[in-house]
């Protein structure tokens, strides 16, 4: 079989290290990965994914201060969830063409301004349109710091993406306990503070630009070369779709919890909104743990494993938990966000491999999904809890990690992917 080579500047994109000649790729591995960028990048993360949880995370405020409904709340993380999955492929396919090694501090100055306007916002048309501004930013932050994650892994792209969706989970983790000691007791004026915290992550990401900009010049002479065992253009389709399917489950569900669990505590079993919140970042924070997990085991023992254990394997979880108790709920949902979370970089990653010379828009497609399956999740289960109750929701909630049978579909990818 003839192996198709194609050059770099037909691409115009960086070249991602598993699909360098031999030796380039070889001396890349040898150097390791780029710890300070990694760390920096996984920063940036946790700091963007941080502001931007604060929106779910002060639901219970917006919903007394404005007396606003279920699907109004929906609306809201429609709002800034559909905003950024709409433009992450777009923004992944023009930095497929162009690089754009600032782009990254850019976006991030319009999560600033959408804090400032959510934290004066005294119209429900004017939180929309500050939701819609956070998710701007996000739109342009996912998919070009998903390269730079691979491009500082040294051949390690497991464990830098779990390194990268590390940041984000913790981040997400932060929003419900930040909004109980701040934003609860301060109330919505106090979310302003948080673009000081915008301002921290533009600095940041401006350094880590300047460390970009060279690595686009040092790749312009790069061949790339497909794998002789790489699989057909028609089983890349049918894996994608898979790939996209597995997404939607997971990030469903994670988004039920994390859009109306406050609410499903407050209803069930009459806790407070600040003791809600706190058991939304125990959630949260076992996502996150997860979330690093299944990277380094994907690198190992193969990304297909990984998203088969995670997806499906929570299943006996999530059908428990409609019928637990509060401290029970409280450990199914750990167990959950350990075991869920794991699939988030193993998915991502084989989508990259299985397309490479599209890594932008691949990268964006799947951020893309995340969001606004996400999103729009939020919309729906938000007006059928209005029709039936909260209650009903997770019920039928549980069993879309079902949908994890579809792994079965997945090619086997080559051993040097791995």
């Amino acid at each position: 079989m003839n192996k198709p080579v194609v050059s770099e500047e037909a691409l115009g994109e960086p070249v991602p290290m598993s699909e360098l000649t031999p030796g380039l790729a070889a001396k890349a591995a040898a150097a390791g990965p780029v710890y300070v960028v990694l760390a920096g990048i996984s920063f940036s993360h946790f700091l963007n994914d941080t502001m931007q949880s604060l929106i779910a995370s002060v639901y219970p405020i917006l919903k007394d201060n404005y007396a606003l409904d279920f699907a109004q709340i929906g609306m809201i993380t429609l709002a800034f969830q559909f905003t950024a999955s709409l433009l992450q492929p777009v923004v992944g396919h023009f930095t497929d063409k162009k690089a754009q090694p600032f782009s990254l501090a850019i976006g991030m100055g319009f999560t600033f301004f959408g804090l400032l306007m959510l934290s004066v916002a005294h119209a429900y048309g004017a939180i929309l349109i500050a939701a819609s501004l956070v998710g701007l930013g996000s739109a342009v932050f996912h998919p070009e710091s998903s390269r730079i994650a691979r491009l500082a892994s040294g051949g390690r792209y497991g464990f830098a993406q779990s390194v990268f969706q590390l940041g984000g989970s913790f981040g997400t983790a932060m929003g419900p306990v930040l909004a109980a000691l701040i934003v609860v007791p301060f109330g919505q004026p106090s979310i302003a503070w948080f673009s000081s915290i915008a301002f921290l992550a533009i600095v940041i990401l401006w350094r880590i630009g300047a460390w970009y900009k060279p690595q686009i010049a040092a790749r312009k002479a790069a061949v790339i070369e497909r794998h002789p065992d790489h699989p057909d253009q028609r089983r890349v389709r049918i894996a994608l779709i898979v790939l996209v399917a597995l997404l939607i489950s997971k990030q469903l569900y994670v988004s039920s919890l994390s859009s109306y669990y406050i609410f499903y505590l407050i209803d069930r079993f009459g806790v407070s909104t600040q003791a809600a919140q706190l058991y939304l970042f125990v959630f949260l924070a076992a996502n996150a743990a997860g979330a690093f997990f299944g990277g380094p085991v994907g690198d190992r023992f193969g990304r297909k494993y990984v998203i088969w254990f995670s997806i499906l394997g929570a299943l006996p979880f999530t059908l428990a938990l409609p019928y637990a108790g509060l401290f029970a709920s409280a450990v199914l949902t750990v167990v959950i966000g350990l075991i869920i979370s794991s699939a988030t970089s193993a998915i991502i990653v084989f989508a990259q491999e299985l397309m490479p010379h599209r890594f932008g828009m691949i990268s964006g497609v799947f951020f893309g999904v995340a969001f606004g399956i996400g999103g729009l999740g939020a919309a729906v289960l938000g007006k059928l809890a209005d029709h039936t109750s909260i209650a009903f929701v997770y019920q039928l909630c549980a069993f879309l990690p079902a949908i994890g049978l579809l792994a079965v579909f997945l090619p086997k990818m080559p051993k040097a992917a791995h």
